[in-house]
């Protein structure tokens, strides 16, 4: 895992601005395993850590305690979540949805809002999970 500060701040308020920002993350990643990238924001939606985490062909692992810790000593007010499937479909999956519920329900409790969870494909395909009604 990495984790880093970004400076300056991205803003990431809306789809636009997201997938332009998470587009350059997956850049060179290739086909072969997938990625998630968590981005921690303020309340005015800038982008104020990055974590990086690399899984494999099928998946990768979300580690739910470490993102709330992090975001925790980062002083989050949300998240934004971005990840590949390498076979290019952007649809998610049910274990896609199943993890991203599961965040919304422990940042609820700690008022950490998700604000989206990007699936990018090949090519710049990319699916929100707020848009399509899942979060």
């Amino acid at each position: 895992m990495q984790f880093q500060r970004v400076e300056p701040p991205a803003l990431l308020d809306g789809f636009a601005s997201a997938t332009a920002f998470f587009s350059s993350c997956f850049e060179g990643v290739g086909s072969a395993r997938e990625r998630l990238v968590v981005a921690h924001v303020d309340h005015e939606a800038r982008c104020i850590g990055l974590t990086e985490l690399d899984g494999d062909a099928d998946q990768v692992d979300v580690p739910l305690r470490q993102i709330l810790g992090e975001a925790i000593e980062l002083g989050s007010a949300a998240l934004v979540l971005a990840h590949n499937h390498p076979s290019g479909d952007t649809t998610p999956s049910q274990a896609d949805c199943a993890v991203t519920r599961r965040l919304a329900v422990a940042g609820e409790a700690m008022d950490l809002s998700i604000l989206d969870h990007l699936i990018f494909g090949r090519n710049g395909d990319c699916r929100s999970m707020r848009q399509m009604g899942l979060l």
